[in-house]
């Protein structure tokens, strides 16, 4: 049945989202093991994990399309579910390091014996399994959404005033998670990791796996997404977008239809974090940050709204062009995301795949325009 239900979202643009996707996960290993050094096609282990990091970002933007895309929901929050998985994996990792921190203590990370910690708090009870903090990592975001959304939607709380109260939840974590007696490692976050699974984590053959991992983890992302759009439930998710007041007075629980997409879009986020940690080797609360959750707004909306494949095709591309221009232009970059989003607001509303369905849509009807001249003198002839 559940197969079922996730082959409904295959579609056209579905299929060769996920071939690429096939591609990817097949080619980048085989270019970093097999294809020599010397070689423009190899890959080295930096690529791949930087690879990795844009496809946890593209399940993070695919995340926040589900909402705004189909639900009209505009979060400036999501960066909120996407740290705290990264936390729930980040405290597995640190609870694997043990004895061989700077401290050598068995039990506490070495923020807490710099801090004169005695014990280790019970919320860290446990993480020292991976199917305990694997389940963190989308209970923990799942139940915040949950308990901000009940109270947020059966208020009918709306547009620009949820969007600022998703910001200001995001904001008011960060501050929290700076705090050193919160017991996350405030400022520094969590770091210095040593090993997952029993692997050292800096291993070739552990980055390429965690890159692996991101991929599958995109692609069933991707497909739960456009199963729930294809299914009745997304109708009425549309529905809710484009007209609510309509829906609930045909007599649907619009609240109960946003609650479950924002629930569900709160958990993807966090195992987009939770695999982006390793990858990256860090988490701390900086990324938290609103700008954060405003820098993925931007991916979706370059990408284009409402597409799923606009989202992902969107993180990619904007994460590769900071990288390389952070380092070419650092001073400018950031004027040049604030121009981005400005311009594709204005000129290109749906997006880059917007603007490929519309230049794609004009060239059949180019075509007939250009053969009817000679359709005519066959008629006048005939």
């Amino acid at each position: 049945m559940l197969t079922r239900f996730l082959l409904m979202g295959l579609d056209r643009r579905a299929g060769v989202m996920l071939a690429v996707l096939a591609l990817l996960a097949v080619a980048v290993p085989a270019m970093t093991l097999w294809v020599p050094e010397g070689s423009p096609w190899h890959l080295s282990i930096h690529t791949v994990s930087l690879l990795g990091k844009y496809l946890c970002f593209a399940l993070l933007a695919l995340s926040l399309d589900l909402v705004w895309g189909y639900c009209g929901i505009l979060s400036l929050g999501h960066a909120a579910f996407f740290t705290l998985g990264g936390y729930a994996m980040g405290m597995y990792l640190m609870r694997q390091i043990g004895p061989r921190g700077v401290y050598g203590h068995p039990v506490l990370p070495d923020f807490m014996v710099f801090l004169n910690w005695t014990e280790l708090p019970w919320y860290w009870l446990g993480f020292d399994q991976f199917w305990i903090a694997a389940l963190m990592v989308v209970l923990v975001p799942g139940l915040l959404a949950f308990a901000f959304g009940w109270f947020a939607f059966r208020s009918r709380v709306t547009g620009v005033y949820l969007s600022i109260i998703t910001q200001a939840l995001t904001f008011a974590l960060m501050l929290a998670f700076f705090r050193n007696d919160m017991g996350f490692g405030g400022n520094n976050g969590l770091t210095d990791f040593k090993e997952i699974l029993g692997a050292d984590i800096q291993a070739p053959a552990t980055r390429i796996a965690l890159f692996v991992a991101t991929v599958l983890a995109l692609a069933l992302g991707y497909l739960i997404a456009s199963a729930v759009v294809a299914s009745k439930l997304g109708k009425v998710l549309i529905a809710l977008r484009d007209a609510e007041s309509r829906v609930r007075f045909l007599g649907y629980s619009t609240e109960s239809y946003k609650l479950f997409a924002w629930v569900l879009s709160a958990c993807m986020a966090g195992v987009a974090g939770a695999l982006y940690v390793p990858q990256v080797g860090i988490i701390n609360p900086s990324e938290f940050a609103p700008a954060a959750s405003i820098e993925a707004v931007i991916w979706v909306a370059v990408g284009g709204r409402g597409t799923l494949a606009g989202a992902v095709i969107g993180a990619v591309l904007v994460n590769f062009g900071k990288s390389y221009f952070t380092a070419a232009l650092p001073e400018l970059w950031l004027f040049a995301l604030g121009g981005l989003f400005v311009l594709v607001t204005l000129f290109l509303p749906k997006g880059l795949l917007g603007l490929a369905g519309q230049v794609a849509a004009r060239l059949p009807r180019r075509e007939r325009l250009a053969a009817a001249p000679d359709a005519t003198a066959e008629r006048k002839g005939a």
